[in-house]
């Protein structure tokens, strides 16, 4: 699947879209734990930083995917 390429929302297309959203919270919200399970005096940052990085992949991704399925308005 291209990110910014028109998509016909087949029923198909649908599932796979949905089912892909799915994962990608599912992961988000296991980083949101492993974040908080981190300790708080984290001498060497680097996995913190590491892990933001990735939430905020996974939050792009999302709302590109979640854009997918807003229909076009006309102008």
């Amino acid at each position: 699947m291209v990110y910014g390429a028109p998509v016909d929302i087949t029923p198909d297309n649908l599932a796979r879209i949905t089912a892909r959203l799915m994962a990608l919270r599912s992961e988000h919200r296991a980083l949101d734990a492993a974040i908080a399970a981190l300790p708080a005096n984290l001498e060497d940052d680097l996995e913190l930083k590491r892990l933001k990085r990735r939430k905020l992949q996974l939050r792009d991704c999302i709302a590109q995917l979640e854009n997918l399925l807003i229909p076009d308005e006309p102008a």
